[in-house]
């Protein structure tokens, strides 16, 4: 089973006597994680947490990565996501089981699979520069079943290009800021919308930006209510967080 969304349709099965119980019994008893030896697959992780385990790319070996998506594909996950994930990486996994990668964003993601989505989450940019780390963003939430709308380059240095694109703001469920340099971008959106607001500082910048380390700390002091901080480049976290955000307001709305 994997995710809540699939025991609730079992129960709701047992209930409505189309399963029997002990057949549900059965395939809920089913091991709850696979120790691989190298790593150990947490099969329940959608039932504790709303999303199947995400595989971090950077330290595993090629091999590693396929070892852990096979697994996952024979307790029946689609949509795995695979962060940090390089092209040699992805070429390697991409010639046993179906990946769409992408390598801006250096994301991978496994069996995919068509699924309903909620909306909707805007990420913007303060900066061009800033679209690797907004796309591994856009691509967790997408992958997560939810809306993305992308609303790159409209940082302050010109603060017209935001103000132009206040319908999908005003209109999001969740707003994911990502920007380097100062990271002033969270505090002007923050301002604008009445949702909450995912702040990714990037480490794009000159000397002083300390490697995002500027932006971190100035989306840390925002004197705008309602705004989150992830760690620097940390484009996955925020679009986990928000996707959460997205999906509870999209429960509570039904």
């Amino acid at each position: 089973m994997d995710n809540k969304h699939e025991i609730l349709a079992l129960l709701r099965s047992v209930a409505s006597g189309q399963t029997a119980p002990e057949d549900a019994l059965l395939e809920l008893k089913t091991e709850p994680f696979a120790d691989l030896g190298y790593a150990k697959v947490d099969f329940h992780r959608g039932v504790r947490q709303g999303a199947a385990e995400v595989i971090y790319g950077a330290s595993k070996t090629a091999e590693q990565i396929l070892g852990i998506v096979q697994a996952m594909e024979a307790r029946d996950c689609r949509n795995i996501l695979i962060t940090r994930m390089d092209r040699e990486k992805a070429e390697f996994v991409a010639a046993s089981v179906a990946l769409d990668y992408h390598a801006d964003a250096r994301l991978g993601i496994a069996l995919p699979s068509p699924q309903p989505t909620l909306g909707s989450i805007v990420v913007c940019t303060g900066g061009t520069s800033d679209q690797p780390v907004a796309e591994e963003a856009a691509l967790t939430a997408e992958a997560m079943g939810n809306q993305v709308t992308r609303l790159y380059d409209v940082g302050v240095a010109g603060l017209h290009r935001l103000l132009s694109n206040l319908e999908p703001l005003m209109s999001a469920r969740c707003v994911i800021a990502v920007a380097g340099m100062e990271g002033a971008l969270a505090s002007v959106v923050g301002g604008l919308v009445d949702c909450p607001v995912v702040a990714v500082p990037t480490s794009v910048g000159y000397g002083a930006n300390f490697g995002g380390l500027s932006a971190l700390l100035a989306m840390l002091n925002s004197c705008a209510s309602g705004c989150s901080v992830v760690n620097i480049d940390n484009g996955f976290g925020a679009g986990y967080l928000a996707s959460m955000i997205n999906q509870m307001e999209g429960l509570e709305g039904k």
